[in-house]
């Protein structure tokens, strides 16, 4: 199993560097106090927390997994004590609304946290990870009594959230789903049905756990129009916050996976649970968004852990095996062959593994910052970030987790033999990581959701939104060293909206164009995204070592130059193969009658 050192410089570089978290605070009154020296301390004691405590629990938790008994899921062995020490370092509360026993740091220092327990140990991250989109639910929409009696308890770490929405016969389509909600006389609700893919839905590690539901009020529309959220706890709580009753509702099994093995997914029975209305009746999709919207950029850091740790390994490794000589010449003459990083296709999985994990950190912590700004900023501001999460948001989940997919699958052919063996741990990373491109929605649910309503559903602002952004970085003053990159991601910037366009008028004639479209897209916008990253990535890095101040620095700053060139001259041409693949429209996919898919 790969050894996890947290990558905290990095972190330091994304968020005070290049993003400028520092100056960004400042700004916001509720955020002004949060200095760099504090940053850094939470980054420092969060890094010692996940190597020392999670890291070491990574590999035994995929052996043993969770085991189901009548009685409830018993997580693996050290889940239950790694999360008593999570909860007594305040680490639940750390981004959470002080009002209700957060401690009110920024949603970026949140995400921080996610990313270093994500790829310590993904599987137990998951566990406290489904309690922030509950926490973010209830504190958007919930009533002040849901607040006090759940929010404060989710907020402290002593009971953990869920998100219950997918059925056995419905996934993606929620229109469909069949649990119903009948109203009871002292204004709860009895909630009958089953949902399906409840991560963390049962447990030992907290003493109880609050579901956020949605199901079907008796009467209500069909479709999305007659969603209802609800709240509904495994153990029922009393009015002065005591625990009561267990709740008529149970874990019926867990399913067996392909990976995750040690995250408890969950079949949930509501045989007559007592839930309580979230929000308006009838408007529970758009309350659970909150929720969705949450937990896509989670499952994006997820691309990104995966990535991280895989590189980690395979470098290591890399560095290590020695197999034949330098095509170049012997580089260890005194051994019997050279270390396998000096070939020229192992530096090609590493760097891309670098590129995409270093890349797609600034992409997400920036859209972290957005939902700051959201949170503290003002009105004009916060539509600005809201705009600009709406765009980026799919983007994120889809193309970071495609990617990080990717990393760990170079992690292993990196290692070879090794890599298909159990016990080096890279296979894992690979059985982890696939999920991520499934679950908040797929890949093509995420693209259609950025060309059908980010992008042309707007009109094309969103869109035109986020490109000014990088017209008038690419305007500013940059090193001469990296004027190539510049003017790089301006032309980009220029051929997005004239692809977007074009898909806009060919849907218009034919709507089967955009879905035809939608995932090269996703992964053209990606690709140009991570571009416009990178290029500040390379601007402040080249900015940075020619500061005396940071001499100490030069061999970082130098890294993250290469590492630049190489996603420019090595990756980012891979969007002009989705182009391609766009432009061939969509008669190849559609032309061929159903009756053929089935002749061989």
């Amino acid at each position: 199993m790969p050894t996890y050192k947290a990558p905290t410089r990095d972190l330091q570089f994304v968020l005070h560097d290049v993003l400028g978290v520092d100056d960004v605070y400042t700004s916001l009154p509720e955020f002004e106090e949060v200095s760099p020296d504090l940053i850094d301390a939470i980054l420092e004691q969060g890094a010692k927390f996940c190597e020392d405590v999670l890291a070491p629990l990574n590999e035994s938790g995929d052996e043993e997994g969770c085991q189901w008994t009548p009685e409830g899921v018993k997580t693996p062995a050290g889940f239950a004590q790694a999360y008593a020490q999570y909860v007594e370092g305040g680490w639940p509360s750390l981004a959470a609304d002080v009002e209700y026993g957060g401690q009110g740091m920024p949603n970026t220092l949140g995400l921080c946290m996610s990313e270093l327990t994500g790829t310590a140990n993904w599987a137990w991250s998951m566990y406290p990870g489904l309690s922030h989109g509950a926490i973010k639910t209830l504190e958007e929409h919930g009533s002040e009594e849901q607040k006090q009696r759940y929010l404060t308890r989710l907020i402290s770490g002593e009971w953990t959230g869920t998100m219950c929405l997918t059925e056995p016969h419905c996934g993606t389509d929620l229109g469909l789903l069949r649990t119903k909600a009948v109203r009871n006389d002292d204004g709860s609700f009895s909630l009958h049905g089953t949902k399906i893919f409840i991560s963390a839905g049962e447990h030992d590690m907290a003493e109880n756990i609050v579901h956020i539901v949605i199901a079907r009020i008796e009467g209500a529309p069909e479709g999305t129009k007659g969603i209802s959220l609800f709240v509904v706890p495994k153990v029922n709580v009393n009015e002065d916050g005591t625990l009561g009753d267990r709740n008529a509702l149970n874990c019926a099994s867990i399913e067996s996976k392909m990976g995750i093995k040690a995250s408890a997914t969950c079949v949930m029975n509501f045989d007559g649970a007592k839930g309580y209305l979230i929000g308006p009746e009838n408007r529970g999709l758009n309350c659970m968004f909150t929720f969705m919207n949450a937990a896509r950029l989670g499952t994006a850091v997820q691309g990104l852990c995966h990535a991280e740790l895989a590189y980690q390994g395979a470098f290591n490794y890399a560095r290590e095996r020695l197999a034949m000589r330098s095509l170049t010449g012997p580089k260890n003459p005194d051994g019997p062959a050279d270390p396998i990083l000096v070939h020229p296709d192992v530096r090609r999985m590493l760097l891309t593994q670098r590129a995409i994990a270093e890349g797609s950190r600034a992409f997400l912590f920036f859209l972290a910052l957005q939902g700051d700004i959201i949170r503290a900023g003002n009105e004009e501001q916060a539509k600005q970030a809201d705009n600009l999460m709406a765009l980026l948001t799919p983007i994120a989940k889809a193309f970071v987790t495609e990617l990080g997919f990717e990393a760990a699958n170079h992690g292993v052919q990196v290692l070879g033999g090794h890599g298909y063996i159990r016990e080096w741990g890279m296979e894992q990373i690979v059985r982890d990581a696939r999920i991520a491109l499934l679950y908040e929605g797929t890949t093509g649910v995420q693209a259609m959701d950025l060309i059908g309503r980010k992008v042309l559903g707007s009109g094309g602002k969103l869109l035109m939104d986020f490109t000014a952004i990088m017209d008038e970085f690419c305007q500013g003053e940059h090193p001469e060293q990296v004027a190539g990159y510049i003017s790089t991601v301006s032309a980009l910037k220029d051929e997005w909206l004239t692809l977007s366009l074009s898909i806009g008028e060919k849907a218009m004639q034919n709507a089967d164009e955009a879905g035809a479209a939608s995932v090269d897209y996703l992964m053209y916008s990606g690709y140009v995204v991570l571009a416009y990253f990178w290029a500040q990535l390379a601007s402040t890095a080249a900015r940075l070592l020619d500061d005396p101040a940071r001499a100490a620095d030069a061999d970082f700053m130098r890294a993250k130059l290469m590492t630049a060139e190489f996603y420019f001259k090595r990756m980012l041409p891979r969007a002009q193969g989705h182009k391609l693949a766009i432009e061939g429209g969509a008669e190849p996919l559609m032309q061929m009658p159903e009756a053929l898919f089935a002749v061989s």
